[in-house]
């Protein structure tokens, strides 16, 4: 029987090129990177601007299934996707997020692709990378530390401490952080008041990023960030207390999207990386329109189902960025759609074709609601060796029925060569007709926006505020800040608000408890259920099985 190679092994035993060769290929100059050693560099703001008058090349997003135990493979099939494109002489650049150390050491592990469709240098990428992440938590704690500095100093802003809503953040699952008391110690120590800190990825700094078109763009978006709110009730914004600037400074690297490539030496861009489960779930617009002007065809993945980080890609991203999406690929697996069909994980390798059927109702639903955009849709089944004959079969003339084409997708086992498939039936689509469209106005009330998104895409029956959401949508209509897209903040693991509720529940209702607005990013968020903005760490943590040698190679990572 043939060892199967992790994917740590697999990148390794493929030599990576120089990233100055990489990017020449993209199209760029030694003198537009930034290098961080040999195989990663950040491109300048004037390379970016001198690419600006290039036309657009195709946007494909890869989207996916409700996430289930059994993986799905939604990275892997964009990596996979865009070498595919490539080997049929294409000009394709795949556009990633930055992975979050959160996951990386919980239950996740890695989110650089896999197999033998991976970016590279793989390591470097899950973890520190060019430093983003930590330069974007010294952002948001440097306002926090102004906040508590400005109570401490007579707070001038008449700022009331129980209203302080910016919180702090670690890029790290630390649960025992969700909920602390700041302050204490005595009188030189600062005002105690009850805080509370957040995974780096959902902070509003992270958010605005990826919606910033620039330097100085990012920094009118930090001013406008929310902070407080005083004892009379009206907001207090970063820039009230002068922060922009200093955050901005902090920033100043990390806004430049970084350039790596995949194992078969294809340009990747991964930069920006909120969670679709709390914020919007994209890579940043500023690598993505860099990408286009780049590029033929540009791929880029949203977060976890397409309920989530597709429906926000569309309708914040693509709104706020002025994007037009060519073609949605929705990544399933067999095995996950049996599971949506009621089978048991230690069943799933069974041939079932029954569940299979029962579990469609998942992918049809997602198919479904991308249609409503108007945009081509095209199935990628991240195949399996035992995956059977009938089953493909099955899915094939499902996927069929429901008017979206249908693509084994086999990057994971054979690279490039394993998606030609994909990326054949991706470039017809993204000469289909396209009336692509948003789900609804931004003018709209916060309560209309939210039962569209629950009735059109969740398929859910009601929208209930609790009285705290009732009180704070009030808040932002009295103060015009309620005219923006709607950030659901949602359990990944279904339509609902009930992470059990697996495969396609109807005419359920969706709680919304808390009602914020990122006013620098440009959203409303309305959290649900029981989200949490600081995971914790499980039972069996991948950390426990990670390790690193006297030479500094590391084991476990993946």
């Amino acid at each position: 029987m043939t060892e199967v190679k992790s994917d740590i092994e697999i990148a390794r035993s493929v030599e990576m090129e120089p990233i100055v060769d990489v990017a020449k290929r993209a199209g760029f100059e030694e003198d537009d990177l930034e290098f961080y050693g040999k195989y990663k560099a950040k491109i300048s703001q004037e390379a970016i601007n001198r690419f600006a008058k290039n036309e657009d090349g195709k946007l494909i997003l890869v989207t996916a299934i409700t996430p289930t135990p059994a993986g799905e493979g939604k990275t892997t099939t964009s990596v996979g996707l865009t070498m595919g494109l490539n080997k049929l002489g294409k000009k394709s650049i795949v556009c990633l997020r930055e992975p979050s150390l959160g996951p990386v050491f919980g239950v996740k592990g890695g989110a650089a692709g896999g197999g033998y469709a991976q970016v590279v240098p793989m390591e470097d990428i899950n973890l520190h990378f060019t430093g983003d992440l930590h330069a974007m938590t010294a952002a948001n704690n440097l306002l926090s530390a102004l906040i508590d500095n400005h109570l401490q100093q007579g707070n001038a802003l008449d700022i009331d401490p129980r209203q302080i809503v910016w919180k702090r953040v670690l890029d790290m699952n630390d649960r025992a952080l969700r909920n602390v008391v700041v302050g204490l110690g005595g009188k030189t120590n600062g005002v105690p008041r009850e805080d509370h800190f957040m995974i780096t990825v959902a902070s509003e700094v992270m958010a605005a990023l990826c919606l910033a078109s620039d330097l100085e763009d990012l920094k009118d978006r930090l001013s406008r960030m929310i902070v407080a709110y005083k004892y009379d009730g009206s907001p207090v914004t970063a820039g009230d207390l002068n922060a922009q600037g200093a955050m901005a400074m902090l920033l100043a690297d990390a806004v430049k999207p970084n350039l790596v490539q995949t194992l078969e030496h294809t340009p990747a861009l991964i930069h920006g990386g909120p969670f679709a489960n709390i914020a919007h779930g994209c890579n940043s617009l500023i690598a993505t329109k860099l990408g286009l002007k780049l590029s033929d065809y540009v791929v880029t993945e949203a977060g976890f189902g397409a309920d989530l980080g597709a429906e926000k890609f569309f309708d914040i991203k693509c709104r706020l960025g002025g994007l037009h999406p060519d073609a949605v690929v929705i990544v399933a697996t067999i095995k996950a759609l049996k599971m949506h069909g009621g089978v048991d994980k230690k069943n799933l390798k069974e041939e079932n074709v029954d569940a299979l059927k029962a579990g469609f109702a998942n992918l049809g639903r997602h198919i479904e609601n991308m249609q409503k955009y108007g945009v081509p849709v095209v199935v990628a089944l991240n195949r399996f060796i035992f995956d059977t004959d009938a089953e493909i079969e099955t899915l094939t003339k499902l996927c069929n029925d429901y008017g979206a084409e249908f693509a084994l997708s086999e990057g994971w086992e054979k690279g490039g060569d394993g998606m030609l498939d994909l990326a054949e039936k991706v470039v017809e689509a993204t000469e289909k007709e396209n009336h692509f469209h948003f789900l609804y106005d931004e003018q709209a009330s916060i309560v209309e926006k939210l039962e569209t998104i629950v009735k059109e895409i969740y398929r859910g029956a009601k929208v209930t505020l609790t009285p705290a959401a009732k009180k704070q949508v009030k808040t932002l209509e009295k103060y015009g800040l309620d005219k923006m897209p709607i950030c659901i903040a949602k359990t990944q693991f279904s339509f609902s608000d009930d992470k059990n509720a697996v495969g396609a529940p109807t005419d359920f209702e969706i709680t919304v408890q808390n009602v914020r607005v990122s006013a620098g990013a440009g959203f409303i968020v309305c959290e649900t259920g029981d989200i949490m903005v600081m995971p914790g760490l499980p039972k069996e943590p991948a950390a426990n099985n990670m390790d690193v040698d006297g030479d500094g190679n590391m084991t476990g990572l993946f």
